[in-house]
């Protein structure tokens, strides 16, 4: 059925709020979201933090990159103001934190791992510890632009997924996903066709196409069977949900 349809707010509800922070994961269940997309880089002292890019500058104003940066200066800095001053003082949140969030509230949790710019070695163990320690094994999917990183944490964790995320249109791409025995495939959406969302899912391969903003685009992507759709706008996803399954 339909409304099945995991809705991934993407870095949290962030049409509406900074994102990455808890302010944009708060107010994505708020908006009917049923899972949460994010970002996972490592401080220099191995804390694992939740922002897009590998520097500091854009979401928090500070120059640096977050990989050479301790936690304790990560944790002082405010990524929130940027977005607009009602969010002054949100802070860069640990892994843990939106962890704690998904189990209180149900969600599924996909966290990307940043690790194909900067490898952040042992990221993969460090990740997979968290959410083993949180008994979140069901309700995580791990994703990356690095496939190598996705078939390492097969190897570390098999019960947990993986999806592989790419922009282009890959050619039988459910043969890919299952030669890096992968669950998923996280297309950039304009990648994703309606007919071969259908074959994947025979083929025992599901499609979670992101940023998705616009409601005819996620209407096709529904009616196609997409298990999830990663948008910055949880809230038209879920009214639109909420119609399919009338």
């Amino acid at each position: 059925m339909s409304h099945n349809t995991i809705n991934y707010a993407h870095r949290g509800a962030s049409g509406t709020s900074p994102e990455n922070t808890m302010a944009a994961f708060k107010r994505a269940v708020e908006l009917g979201a049923t899972g949460i997309e994010t970002d996972v880089q490592m401080s220099r002292d191995g804390m694992l933090v939740l922002i897009h890019d590998e520097s500091l500058k854009r979401t928090t104003g500070s120059e640096g990159m977050v990989g050479t940066t301790d936690y304790a200066d990560l944790s002082q800095l405010d990524a929130g103001a940027w977005f607009g001053p009602e969010f002054a003082g949100e802070r860069i949140p640990l892994l843990e934190e939106l962890l704690e969030l998904g189990k209180q509230h149900s969600l599924t949790i996909n966290i990307e791992l940043k690790n194909g710019i900067v490898r952040y070695p042992g990221m993969e163990e460090a990740v997979i510890a968290a959410v083993e320690a949180h008994g979140m094994e069901k309700q995580v999917i791990l994703s990356s632009f690095n496939h190598y990183s996705m078939v390492h944490c097969k190897q570390l964790a098999p019960n947990i997924q993986t999806g592989l995320l790419y922009m282009e249109g890959l050619y039988r791409p459910w043969d890919y996903a299952i030669s890096a025995a992968a669950d998923a495939l996280h297309p950039y959406y304009p990648a994703a066709m309606p007919e071969w969302i259908a074959e994947a899912k025979r083929q025992g391969v599901i499609c979670n196409p992101f940023t998705v903003n616009d409601p005819d685009v996620m209407r096709q992507l529904i009616k196609a069977g997409a298990a999830g759709i990663i948008t910055d706008y949880p809230d038209r996803l879920a009214a639109l949900l909420a119609e399919e399954g009338a």
